[in-house]
């Protein structure tokens, strides 16, 4: 299993951030973020029990694709005060169960997760834990990705089939479908007038960007001319979306395999006052 760290963390952060409980410990550090990050961990890996794990993430807000774009992620407010000190220290707790802590410099968590997903060929099948639906492109045969709903051990898991059935495309298209529509949280804007309902029935039938392209005296006047003004940001929209699979991080199975050395664990709970999580961890199989 591949952990989305940068999303778990998010995700546990504004959960409890939104009515102030920061869970301020003795030493004057908040705690929440870290806490809902590891209730979701220890939940996703009782449930689906992967026989190895990793946590992905983001190292600084500087990319190859904010030197392609200036303007991406250019919209996002920086990281809450509180939440800063959890950054480091939410490694260190990942650390304490033995798990790899995987990231580097000029790229994002995504494409580390990507790249690790292609090349971890020791193992059978890779699941992706995460929110962040751009991930669904690396779906394929042996990669399947658990999408996190409201709560905790709510999750939808997605193969391509599954996938398919409900978005009328298949994950290689995911790319394509936000090359068109753009993507507003990353801020770049794909073609202007064209979502998702439209951008579905173009891929579904001329199968990718380039099939589109070519297409283009087949489409309606008015789709053609949306595709020709912005021609160029669509190919720039494409190369923003794509996840790299191929970038220098390596994930050795023999450092992911997974088993919990219980009193480590509990021994950095205490340090970090993270109250009420032992009772996550008696499940005897995850032990050493």
């Amino acid at each position: 299993m591949l952990v989305d760290g940068m999303a778990l963390l998010f995700r546990a952060f504004f959960a409890t951030a939104v009515s102030g409980q920061f869970m301020i410990n003795s030493k004057g550090v908040p705690t929440n973020a870290i806490h809902g990050f590891v209730k979701h961990f220890a939940t996703a890996m009782s449930q689906f029990r992967p026989t190895h794990a990793a946590v992905c993430w983001d190292m600084g807000s500087k990319t190859f694709r904010t030197e392609m774009f200036e303007s991406y992620k250019a919209n996002r407010p920086e990281a809450p005060i509180e939440l800063l000190p959890q950054f480091d220290l939410v490694k260190e707790v990942v650390e304490a169960f033995d798990v790899p802590n995987i990231g580097l410099p000029g790229y994002e968590a995504d494409d580390c997760i990507g790249t690790i997903a292609r090349t971890a060929k020791e193992v059978e099948s890779v699941s992706i834990l995460t929110g962040d639906k751009d991930i669904l492109q690396l779906i394929d045969d042996r990669v399947s990705v658990i999408l996190l709903q409201k709560g905790y051990g709510n999750y939808v898991v997605h193969n391509r089939e599954t996938l398919y059935a409900e978005k009328g495309i298949w994950p290689e298209q995911m790319i394509d479908l936000k090359a068109f529509m753009g993507d507003p949280s990353d801020n770049y804007p794909g073609v202007r007038g064209i979502g998702e309902k439209t951008a579905v029935k173009l891929l579904q039938d001329h199968g990718n960007v380039e099939g589109v392209i070519a297409n283009l005296h087949q489409l309606t006047k008015s789709q053609r001319a949306k595709i020709e003004a912005d021609l160029e940001m669509l190919h720039l929209s494409r190369q923003l979306a794509e996840i790299k699979c191929d970038v220098p991080v390596e994930c050795r199975m023999d450092e992911a395999f997974f088993r919990i050395d219980r009193e480590k664990v509990l021994s950095k709970f205490n340090e970090v006052e993270l109250k009420g999580l032992h009772r996550l961890f008696e499940n005897e199989t995850m032990y050493a």
